[in-house]
């Protein structure tokens, strides 16, 4: 079951909870490759001071964060990681999550291909949001892209598993005052694919 337009109207906080142990579907050329959301961060809006869109500050780049929720929001960091967002919330209110950790389900002889990493430990492939984009080949192309429509990028339910979530501050936002030791980054406990803060 693909998630819908009303799983995504939520804030951002309850969102990243709720995406934890999702499963994030990406298709192309042909192939396809599944993954369990297994951390996430929450970034909330115009008052959080760790978001692109605090002070409501609508650019180029952020625009997609003021979609309804629902689709990508896709930026490059250190001029060469992509990151994939969520866009949670009503348009015009730009909650975004982080997806922070996978865990590959699906399609792991692709995944290692678009990785090409030294390291075998399995969990190196995903565990980061620069990794787990380069892993599921996300990049620019795919920002603003409509998770609930979309045939080559979108998020399905997973009801099967029971998993403990535990919550702390969130990775590298020292710049953030306050907003730095709230504890909105969610993941599933003792999970390998954790990314390493």
């Amino acid at each position: 079951m693909r998630l819908n337009q009303e799983f995504y109207q939520k804030n951002a906080v309850q969102a990243a909870k709720d995406l934890i142990g999702k499963i994030i579907v990406r298709k192309y050329n042909g192939k396809i490759i599944k993954v369990r959301i297994v951390e996430t961060e929450a970034y909330c809006g115009a008052q959080d001071k760790a978001s692109h869109a605090h002070n409501n500050k609508k650019t180029k780049r952020t625009a997609p964060m003021f979609m309804p929720g629902g689709y990508s929001y896709i930026y490059l960091i250190y001029g060469m990681y992509y990151c994939f967002n969520v866009v949670t919330a009503a348009e015009n209110k730009p909650h975004a999550v982080l997806i922070r950790g996978v865990e590959p389900l699906e399609g792991l002889d692709q995944i290692k291909e678009n990785r090409q990493i030294k390291s075998s430990k399995i969990e190196e492939l995903t565990n980061g949001p620069g990794k787990l984009s380069q892993a599921l080949k996300i990049d620019k192309n795919l920002n603003g892209c409509n998770l609930i429509e979309s045939s080559a990028l979108y998020i399905t339910d997973n009801k099967k598993e029971e998993f403990e979530i535990e919550s702390s501050p969130r990775v590298n936002i020292d710049y953030a005052e306050e907003y730095k030791n709230k504890k909105w980054r969610f993941f599933i406990k003792n999970n390998k694919y954790i990314s390493k803060p």
